[in-house]
């Protein structure tokens, strides 16, 4: 049977079964609809998330390929052990979310343009400003210098974009994450898609249908909201 996408109304914020995620273009289900919070939290519970260039209509993906990784194990090389411990660079959790999403969104050096978009920097600030979504920041004194966010969906942290602008800052930020995480029970990062940075600290590709048991087995775990107050984080 040929798969169709599916063409999502503004009303109703249900996604159709991540099964049916065409072949080609590889994971993509639906388009269309908003990036209303409700619909973006709906979307998370089911391994669903947008990923479209500023001009295009609002596309949702769920790739039959996962990057995850259970936070405790977190791979941490012996020069970035050494990084880590003779470093003056500091972390915090939530301190400066929009400056952080921002960052992310700047075009990479490979790059001509950014999915970070006006509309999509919005609808997750609408998701931190609620508590759904939180941003690791790395900083050199009072200069932002890398971090990363993504949505916490119970016992699963849904990583979305990270950046750097000092070595080894987007790393910091990551291990950070999964160290801190871990340390209030959360099971998985889920990452997308894998990249050989991606590997280099430990992520591995998952199924999809694994990675929705994983969503289902977590989605009614409840970390503590401390884990997010705004806070430094000291991995020493």
């Amino acid at each position: 049977m040929t798969k169709q996408l599916c063409v999502l109304s503004n009303d109703n914020i249900d996604f159709p079964d991540p099964i049916n995620a065409l072949d080609d273009p590889e994971g993509l289900l639906a388009i269309g609809g908003d990036l209303s919070t409700p619909r973006l939290l709906n979307a998370y519970q089911q391994a669903i998330f947008p990923w479209f260039s500023e001009g295009e209509p609002i596309l949702w993906w769920s790739p039959i390929e996962r990057a995850i990784i259970k936070p405790q194990e977190v791979y941490i090389s012996k020069s970035m052990a050494k990084f880590i411990r003779q470093t003056t660079l500091t972390i915090t959790i939530n301190y400066a979310f929009s400056d952080v999403i921002d960052a992310c969104a700047l075009p990479r050096k490979t790059q001509s343009d950014t999915w970070i978009s006006p509309i999509i920097k919005k609808a997750y600030i609408a998701l931190h400003q609620i508590g759904s979504a939180h941003s690791i920041e790395v900083w050199d004194k009072d200069k932002l210098v890398g971090g990363l966010y993504g949505v916490n969906m119970g016992g699963v942290f849904c990583g979305e974009s990270m950046f750097h602008r000092h070595t080894n800052a987007s790393k910091l930020a990551f291990i950070a994450l999964c160290k801190h995480f871990s340390a209030y029970q959360g099971q998985v990062v889920d990452c997308q898609m894998m990249t050989s940075h991606l590997a280099s600290l430990g992520v591995i590709a998952n199924t999809r249908d694994n990675f929705i048991q994983q969503l289902k087995q977590t989605n009614n775990m409840v970390i503590d909201k401390s884990c997010w107050d705004k806070q430094i984080i000291t991995l020493l």
